[in-house]
């Protein structure tokens, strides 16, 4: 639904934070290995997959020297299978073994999220509903797993609430009414999408007479969910969310909505086996 192109500043912030992290004053173990030894290292997986995490490793090991050579057996979005090799590293061997936890731990979040992505994007595969994730990241993650959705798969929502309205029960009750609330934001940033939550199909009414550009289902069951497509016949597009998992999306697709917002996306992820080998 929204398209969030890559940003080359967040993958260098982002990795820039996780070293300073791990190495604070210097890495003393690595330390231990002389200035001058080469080593080889591969990355393999312990898991099948999807893999993503690409740009934060390639960033990582130019953060800490250009003697760092990568070369990458897969590229993100790719399925991978277990015992593979994904990228093999060549250069100072003090800087691969510096490097190495950061760019794992990179590679092995944004692969499971991209792996748990195509999970679900697969369960509805040829039924016309897009799934998308939430704002229920990981702090200071979320372009990279909103990233890693993506390879999976599925689509965005807002990146933030700087990028669109989502007015809900709280909003609401403070705007007075839905139609207050559609007012405020069309003054406030009128080039902006407002989309409405609502909670029964009298308030699908109000927000449709409100002039919503999208509503969200909040826990409707499946009767209700056909009711609010009918009520709706194409007007804007419906977003089912809440209580949502992989077992109910195949009923959820056959109710007609458009969307089905899923936090475990992101949330609910299980890091991907990842390991980094020495060779020399």
């Amino acid at each position: 639904m929204f398209e969030h192109a890559l940003s080359e500043s967040a993958v260098l912030a982002n990795v820039r934070a996780a070293l300073a992290e791990d190495i604070g004053s210097g890495d003393l173990t690595a330390g231990l290995i002389p200035e001058d030894v080469q080593g080889t290292a591969d990355v393999i997986t312990r898991e099948d997959g999807v893999f993503c995490g690409r740009p934060w490793v390639d960033a990582t090991f130019a953060e800490l020297s250009s003697a760092v050579v990568l070369d990458w057996q897969v590229t993100d979005g790719d399925p991978i299978t277990a015992g593979q090799t994904l990228l093999t590293i060549a250069g100072p061997a003090r800087v691969i073994l510096t490097g190495e936890r950061t760019a794992l731990n990179f590679m092995q979040l944004l692969a499971a999220t991209a792996t748990t992505a195509r999970a679900y994007a697969d369960r509805v595969a040829g039924t016309g509903l897009a799934l998308l994730d939430t704002r229920k990241t990981l702090p200071g993650l979320r372009q990279a797993q909103k990233y890693a959705v993506r390879c999976g798969g599925c689509q965005n929502h807002r990146m933030g609430l700087f990028d669109a309205f989502l007015i809900k029960e709280n909003h609401i009750a403070a705007a007075g009414s839905i139609a207050a609330a559609i007012r405020a934001a069309r003054a406030l940033a009128p080039e902006r999408k407002v989309e409405v939550e609502v909670e029964t199909l009298a308030e699908l009414d109000e927000a449709l007479a409100a002039g919503a550009d999208m509503i969200m289902l909040d826990e409707f069951d499946l009767e209700t969910m056909r009711k609010a497509v009918t009520q709706v016949a194409g007007r804007v597009p419906l977003e089912a969310s809440g209580s949502v998992d992989a077992q109910r999306l195949g009923a959820i697709a056959a109710t007609g909505v458009d969307y089905v917002s899923i936090g475990a996306l992101t949330k609910h992820v299980r890091a991907l086996d990842l390991s980094l080998r020495m060779r020399t």
